[in-house]
């Protein structure tokens, strides 16, 4: 997908087909874990208002949620599995109170081990969808090139073009999916995800032609 297609219509269709993407790739476990990190926690996050946190076990399922969306890195888990609860809480507090600097929330977090800025973004876009997206691979590749720098600079970068494309849509988000919210930054990443998921499938899907053609050509070739 093109990130600089300014068609609603075609970030509308992107983003309405997420849930069957999680469903299509077929991992153990990504659906459950999905819901857990797009509904479920969020939920938990509004009822210790007015001063959120996580804990560890909250944690290491979003991690579970990051490696087995993307890419399967199970020291990480390791790591925080590790940490101590009450560090993992203090943390997240002081992070969700730094918002919405997104460079000082960041920081907060990545003081827990096996919590990198990627991490840390998708505890953040937990909490503040409408402010911090999730640093995905595939929302990398398309917003800012293949870049593999998962650097905090780099994430500042990155969430500024997923915050400016989000307001550059300008459209209400009733004509991009079916509630009344504003598109947000992390709309945003779950479009850019599953158009790449979306390709990724039809790539996988083998091309019969050039084998039909070789069959029918090697009868010819028979018959003469």
């Amino acid at each position: 997908m093109d990130f600089q297609c300014s068609n609603a219509g075609v970030w509308r269709e992107a983003l309405s087909t997420y849930s069957a993407r999680i469903v299509s790739v077929n991992k153990p476990q990504l659906v459950s874990l999905d819901d857990f990190y797009c509904n479920q926690l969020p939920a938990l996050f509004r009822q210790r208002n007015p001063n959120p946190y996580i804990i560890k076990s909250e944690l290491s399922m979003l991690l579970q949620w990051k490696l087995t969306r993307g890419k399967w890195r199970p020291r990480l888990l390791d790591f925080v599995s590790s940490l101590e609860e009450d560090l993992v809480k203090s943390a997240s507090q002081k992070a969700f109170q730094s918002m919405p600097d997104i460079s000082k929330a960041i920081s907060e977090l990545t003081v827990l081990k096996g919590v990198g800025p990627a991490t840390a973004s998708a505890i953040l876009a937990a909490y503040a969808p409408d402010v911090a997206p999730f640093m995905s691979d595939e929302a990398m590749a398309a917003a800012l090139g293949n870049s593999k720098d998962y650097t905090l600079k780099q994430y500042l970068v990155f969430a500024d073009k997923l915050q400016n494309k989000a307001r550059m849509e300008n459209v209400p988000r009733y004509e991009l999916s079916l509630d009344g919210d504003s598109f947000t930054p992390s709309d945003v990443e779950r479009a850019l995800w599953s158009a790449a998921v979306g390709t990724k499938l039809l790539d996988s899907v083998p091309d019969l032609e050039p084998k039909m053609n070789t069959n029918r050509n090697s009868k010819r070739k028979r018959k003469q």
